[in-house]
């Protein structure tokens, strides 16, 4: 009699690719990490110490005379922010990639969101370029100088929604602590209630979103350390989902067809009769 096996189907990790829309978790985890690790170093020196470093508030002859005694350190901390700004759409894709097997639509728009604000925070950063260009015009350039800060805190908002959404893929994902989506629930509320106070209260200094920087340290630190190691099993793309374990969109398959050769699931060998 002849007796015919049936393999399980073997799920194979990818190579890299460019195309983030074929990122594992693991490799999506990977690249916002080190993207947001750069962007923590590049934010440091292109915002506290060569623009805030340059700049006296309130007073647009001694920042004017500051940047023209500068102009490296200044023109040097615009290009660092807006290395920050084209990281911020990396990191997006990565995070998009990372929790796709939550919720796909979720994860998608999240992604989308942070690349708006990096688009937003672009725009701003053309108020510094412009503010260099009128340095002999001190008070215009002070003015541009403050253009730069209210359109960024106004983005910031917008950041705020998506660490909130961001959040919510956490909690539901199964395979982050649940602690790391709350802290980044509360930064992603700090961002937006700073929009709220600069809408409805004249004179507000944002000061709710500095709440945030432990919960986004801490979601750095778990994409470097453990999200880059997430199993294979852990990143089905959506097509492999639908052809081999339907149930998994539902997150109602059982043990057994987790893990097809166990207690005689499909894929498990076939008994051999006499």
């Amino acid at each position: 009699m002849t007796t015919h096996l049936q393999l399980a189907p073997t799920i194979t990790a990818r190579a890299f690719t460019l195309n983030p829309f074929r990122w594992s978790q693991a490799t999506g985890a990977l690249v916002s990490g080190i993207a947001l690790t750069l962007m923590v170093f590049l934010a440091i020196f292109g915002n506290f110490v060569a623009i805030e470093g340059l700049v006296t508030a309130g007073d647009a002859e001694k920042t004017a005379e500051a940047i023209a005694a500068s102009p490296a350190l200044w023109i040097a901390g615009i290009v660092a922010m807006y290395l920050v700004a084209v990281l911020d759409v990396v990191a997006a894709a990565g995070t998009a990639a990372l929790f796709k097997p939550v919720n796909s639509l979720v994860s998608t728009v999240a992604g989308l969101t942070r690349t708006a604000f990096a688009v937003w925070f672009m725009i701003a950063l053309g108020q510094l370029v412009i503010a260099f260009n009128n340095l002999g015009t001190p008070e215009a350039a002070l003015h541009n100088i403050e253009a730069f800060t209210s359109i960024w805190n106004t983005a910031l908002g917008l950041f705020g929604v998506y660490l909130l959404m961001v959040a919510y893929l956490s909690i539901r994902s199964g395979f982050m602590p649940k602690i790391f989506g709350i802290l980044i629930g509360i930064a992603g509320l700090g961002y937006i209630a700073d929009l709220v106070g600069l809408i409805l209260v004249p004179g507000f200094t944002p000061v709710f979103g500095l709440f945030g920087f432990v919960g986004e340290t801490a979601m750095i630190f778990w994409l470097l350390i453990r999200g880059r190691k997430l199993p294979a099993c852990a990143s089905f793309d959506a097509e492999l989902r639908k052809k081999y374990l339907p149930e998994a969109a539902e997150g109602t398959f059982s043990e057994s067809q987790r893990h097809p050769l166990a207690n005689g699931g499909p894929g498990a060998p076939a008994s051999v009769g006499p």
